[in-house]
């Protein structure tokens, strides 16, 4: 019986390595506490762009210990192994795959029991309920109720739960009642490697919009000194040359040089000073 354990454990370990080895892009995601059907709902709309391979955290650390023998750095990932762990595997860069999966985080109702991420609070303002027992019941809680012209209503915003606190069962079931669900759930990505590195959320949750905006800013200005700065090169050439091309026309303008570019200018030019000084006449 223990053989047939430890080889069952061994053809795991096997099929986990390859999985490491065989992809360039490796990450670890938590999963715990997902509800079973949210989980497999994640799992279809991920299908078609990751590989999410679940084991043990045991057989996962053996895993990266066997993979570090062909993938240098790969064993940097078993530091951000913790809770009900999972290997993902994927082609997209690190920072498309963590905006990917923070996306199939949902919120769900507390049960009671949970610790809050964020301060939970209630707003000031009518509630759904009707005048009776429920004001105690609100008030037994923290949240500030009181029934004005008929309605329950809540008097004040206010923060029932700080970060860091517990989620008794009772305000749980009240906070359901008032629709406000404060329990994230979903998969954590907790790191990815990369060609020998170790990417983690602090580097990877950006704001890729306006981190190409900012980008795009940075050429613009960037091109913009280089050509007040008169450096040519392939970007730089080609408006340089308009600007030469417009700085020696207005010279030429202004010295009353003629051409076949200017002519029609001075000549314009020419008659409108010529009906400036007639009008000047005239007065």
């Amino acid at each position: 019986m223990d053989a047939h354990v430890a080889k069952w454990k061994f053809e795991e370990v096997k099929q986990l390595t390859d999985l490491i080895t065989e992809n360039k892009i490796i990450g670890i995601i938590e999963i715990g506490g997902i509800p079973a059907p949210q989980m497999q709902q994640m799992r279809r709309n991920l299908h078609n762009v990751v590989i999410i391979r679940s084991a043990k955290n045991n057989l996962i650390l053996k895993a990266l210990d066997e993979a570090e023998k062909q993938t240098k750095g790969i064993s940097g990932l078993k530091k951000l192994i913790k809770g009900q762990s999972a290997i993902i595997t994927t082609d997209m860069n690190p920072f498309q795959l963590f905006k990917q999966i923070k996306s199939t985080r949902t919120m769900a109702p507390a049960k009671g029991g949970e610790t809050a991420t964020y301060d939970i609070e209630v707003k000031e303002g009518v509630t759904p309920f009707k005048p009776g027992p429920i004001v105690g019941e609100l008030q037994k809680v923290g949240i500030p109720a009181a029934i004005q012209e008929g309605k329950v209503v809540i008097k004040t915003d206010k923060i029932i739960v700080p970060k860091g606190e517990k989620i008794s069962q009772e305000l749980a079931q009240i906070l359901s009642r008032l629709d406000i669900y404060p329990i994230e759930i979903g998969m954590t990505l907790n790191g990815i490697y990369e060609d020998g590195g170790i990417f983690e959320p602090e580097v990877l949750d950006i704001d890729m919009d306006a981190f190409l905006e900012n980008i795009k800013q940075a050429s613009f200005n960037a091109l913009n000194l280089a050509i007040n700065a008169g450096w040519t090169n392939k970007d730089t050439i080609e408006p340089l040359l308009m600007k030469a091309h417009y700085d020696a026309f207005i010279l030429a303008l202004e010295q009353g040089i003629q051409n076949k570019e200017t002519i029609k200018h001075l000549i314009s030019k020419a008659y409108a000073n010529m009906q400036a000084l007639r009008n000047k006449t005239n007065s």
